[in-house]
Parts: structure tokens; C-alpha cells; sequence
């Protein structure tokens, strides 16, 4: 048996992979997809119209096409396919709004992991502070863009939540942390039957609003403000939290799931989604790799395994739970009450 010679190949590769992270994100800043999704142009036409040096518009044009950005053919630039669905600004799948926030947040922050694997503490603009949103929630601008890449990163899982959760079994449902409330939009949607309430802080609602009508949903959902660690939760048949029980320390997550499992009725149901780490903790790099950014951006949030969030639900009384794939790194933990 043979085995192949050691490699450095995939070590120098993960080194420098910074490199073509920021060359995407600088893309998305400069809207390259949503100017190229008016259809191709050449390379001149591209370097006036985004105000690029002539010294670095071939080489960052022409990286975007061998990272499979962008395509090129007879010196015209176009988008991808994907990228023209995800990254054109105008369109109503646009992910380029989680892209920005790393863009203009995280990339920053990840400078000091180091530092927060050796101290335990948060690196974010609200570090040292008790509650690690306040700095986001306080900044209105600010608070429009976190809350746009929220709907980014979830969209996907959103739509699968709202096709195949078994909706036609309930009346009514909240998504508590609802941010700027793709998740009830999409539910909503798909489900006309269905009375929506999104919760979140008062700050939140006029993002929210104007989401829902955008979407023509005024009529069917509704806001409600309040924080989920000082008021009680709605009380309706399905309880949804997206990306929101990783934010938070274990105490604060059994609070949570607590919380949720008595302002549900019986045969009410709990949904909870994350970038769920694989029992194994070896395959699902993305959902370790986020909680390493919880660490970095709250004082004591972290991911977890479909097994841990299981056994937090059968220890706060569900009678019944599962684990279902979404997409992409995203499952759902489902818990009956």
C-alpha cells in the first residue's frame, strides 16, 4: 500500500484564504455584482464605472473570475449564476447584507482571536459590556445593516422552514428575535392560513414594518416589542428562534427554551435553528467556526450539537423532540410540548 508524500498545499491555502474572503467582500462594497447584473461589460467600462486604479482593476477583476465569481469571455465580465442571484443588490435574494457586516464588522474583530482564545472574552465593539448588542441596537444605521445580514445568512433555511415544517397542524406562530423578519415573512408566504407575530426589541420595529409591507404582509403580521429575557413570550401554537440560542451563555439558553416551552400550549411546538455542529464535532467546519465568532462577538454565547439542544428541551419537560437537516450548515431542532 502506498500513501501520498505530505502536502503543504491545503495548510498554505487556509493561511492566505483572507486573501480571497476580502476580495469578495471588497466586490460586494463596490456592488461589482449589482452593477455587472445590468448586464457584461469590458474591462474598462468596469474600471471607470466602480472607480477602480488602473494599476488593480485587471488583477481584482480577473481574481473574482478564478475564485468563480465572476465569468469572462471575449473581455466582457459577467456575473455567475449565483452571484447575479445572491449578490445583485436589487434582487429579493440578495445575501450581500451578511457579507457587508463582516465586511465592515467581523473582519476587524477576527484580528484579536487570539486574544480571545486565551482571555475567554468577547472582541467585538461591545466588549466588557453586560449585554453584547446594546452598541448594534443603539446606532440606527447600524442596526438597518446587522439586521439586513441576519435576513442573509437565514434566507435559505427560512424558505425550507416555511415549505416543509407541518404547518397545516397550527394557527398561529412567533419568531422571537425576529430581527428585520424574513423567517415569519417567509412562513407567512407560504402559509396564508397562519396568524404571524415577530418579537423583538422596540428599536426593531421600524425595520421590521417596513420588511413586511415590502412583502404585502401588513394585514398578517403583526410586531410585537418586548425582550425575550424580561417579558414573557407570545403565546401561540409554534414558537421560531433563527440564529438566536447561540448568542446567548447555557444559562441563558435554558432560560430561553424554558421560557418557550410554558407559553406554549400542550402540543405546541418549539423551533429552533442554528448552524448545528455535528454530533462528532468534526464535519460541520462552518458551525464551529461560528461559535468561535460567538466568542468573539458576545461575552459568553456558543454553537452547540443537535444532541445538546435535544437534551436542554427534554430537560425543560418537551415530550417529544427532533433534529431535521435545513440546508447548507443550517438544521432545526423541533420540540413538542
Amino acid at each position: 500500500m502506498t500513501t501520498s508524500a505530505p502536502s503543504p498545499d491545503h495548510i498554505l491555502q487556509t493561511g492566505v484564504a483572507f486573501w480571497a474572503s476580502k476580495t469578495l467582500l471588497s466586490a460586494v462594497e463596490m456592488e461589482v455584482f449589482t452593477e455587472l447584473a445590468k448586464g457584461p461589460e469590458s474591462l474598462e467600462s468596469l474600471t471607470g464605472r466602480l472607480g477602480l486604479h488602473p494599476r488593480s482593476s485587471r488583477d481584482f477583476l480577473d481574481a473574482l473570475v478564478a475564485l468563480g465569481f465572476l465569468d469572462r469571455e471575449n473581455g466582457q465580465y459577467r456575473n455567475t449564476p449565483s452571484s447575479d442571484v445572491f449578490l445583485d443588490k436589487h434582487k429579493p435574494s440578495y445575501i450581500g447584507g451578511m457579507l457587508e457586516m463582516e465586511n465592515l464588522r467581523l473582519y476587524n474583530h477576527w484580528r484579536f482571536l487570539t486574544t480571545a482564545l486565551r482571555t475567554g472574552q468577547n472582541q467585538s465593539e461591545s466588549s466588557g459590556e453586560v449585554e453584547p448588542f446594546a452598541a448594534l441596537y443603539a446606532d440606527p444605521t447600524r442596526l438597518k445593516g446587522f439586521l439586513r445580514a441576519m435576513t442573509g445568512i437565514s434566507r435559505g433555511a427560512n424558505m425550507t422552514i416555511a415549505a416543509k415544517f407541518p404547518w397545516t397542524n397550527y394557527q398561529t406562530v412567533a419568531d422571537c428575535g425576529t430581527a428585520q423578519g424574513d423567517l415569519i415573512v417567509q412562513v407567512a408566504l407560504k402559509n396564508p392560513h397562519l396568524a404571524c407575530t415577530g418579537f423583538d426589541l422596540p428599536e426593531v420595529a421600524p425595520v421590521f414594518e417596513e420588511y413586511v409591507e415590502e412583502n404585502g404582509l401588513s394585514s398578517r403580521v403583526k410586531f410585537k416589542p418586548g425582550s425575550f429575557f424580561t417579558d414573557p413570550l407570545p403565546q401561540v401554537d409554534v414558537i421560531m428562534m433563527g440564529h438566536i440560542l447561540h448568542d446567548w451563555n447555557l444559562e441563558e439558553k435554558k432560560m430561553l427554551i424554558r421560557k418557550a416551552y410554558e407559553a406554549l400550549p400542550a402540543g405546541g411546538a418549539y423551533v429552533v435553528y442554528e448552524a448545528l455542529i455535528d454530533d462528532d464535532r468534526s464535519k460541520n467546519a462552518f458551525g464551529l467556526l461560528m461559535s468561535l465568532n460567538m466568542l468573539i462577538e458576545t461575552p459568553g454565547g456558543f454553537d452547540y450539537t443537535g444532541a445538546d439542544c435535544v437534551g436542554w428541551m427534554k430537560e425543560a419537560g418537551f415530550r417529544e423532540t427532533r433534529v431535521e437537516h435545513l440546508v447548507g450548515p443550517d438544521s432545526m431542532v423541533v420540540g413538542i410540548k
